[in-house]
């Protein structure tokens, strides 16, 4: 007598198709042609990601005041809605360009590409890419960057590396800030640190208080290196 089939089990064998091509896919081709561009004009560019709050524009301000004199730094600017941040920007004495994503929850190349066309490069060092606030969506999405910079504010506790680990394996460099509120909050700098490191042990850190400066000359000397390494056109 034939036993019944469990509800379980299926009728004949099933066909498992594995889609392998990546939903990025056609992101990173647009950003394989911008990083073509970048290295042509000799451009640095960092793509500057970190949780709301965390002080990716305050870090910009910081950087923009204390190396603007001797080096030409243009800014992307994403932000759902409001041009605040490309105010502040301005104010600190950049060229920027402003995209607002209207609810979208990261920038992609072709958002970059379109605003490229309203920032003159010509003569260029540096391009900041600053990206939406958020630690998730903008981890996945290549914008024919340099290097990925994350910013992970003592507030926000020591566990983000570890929560959103995607974020600090893909970067390149941590930003440790508001270390002058350490005697105030139950987390330490040390542990942020260890969590990062434990995520990506290739992590270059810096620890700062972009409000009383501490760790800033550290950082502008790393990017400023970063500009000097850089091959310009027509070099050799």
């Amino acid at each position: 007598m034939r036993q019944r089939r469990g509800p379980w089990e299926p009728r004949q064998a099933m066909e498992i198709i594995e889609i392998r091509k990546s939903i990025t896919a056609a992101n990173d081709i647009r950003a394989d042609a911008l990083r073509r561009r970048f290295a042509r004009q000799g451009l640095v560019v960092l793509n500057l990601i970190a949780s709301p709050g965390a002080g990716k524009t305050a870090l910009l301000e910081q950087t923009i005041q204390r190396l603007g004199a001797t080096l030409a730094i243009k800014v992307v600017e994403g932000d759902p809605y409001t041009p605040l941040d490309s105010e502040r920007v301005t104010r600190a004495g950049a060229e920027n360009v402003q995209i607002n994503t209207e609810g979208g929850c990261h920038l992609d190349a072709h958002m970059v590409e379109q605003a490229l066309v309203r920032l003159n490069l010509a003569q260029t060092d540096l391009l900041v890419i600053e990206n939406v606030g958020n630690l998730l969506c903008p981890a996945a999405w290549d914008l024919g960057q340099d290097l990925t910079v994350v910013v992970a504010s003592l507030t926000e506790g020591a566990d983000k590396p570890l929560k959103y680990p995607e974020a600090f394996t893909r970067a390149q460099v941590l930003v440790i800030n508001k270390i002058d509120l350490e005697p105030y909050l139950p987390v330490t700098v040390a542990e942020l640190r260890a969590n990062a490191l434990t995520v990506n042990p290739e992590l270059a850190v810096f620890e700062v208080s972009c409000l009383r400066g501490d760790g800033l000359d550290a950082w502008c000397r790393w990017v400023r290196e970063r500009v000097a390494a850089k091959p310009r056109p027509g070099a050799g």
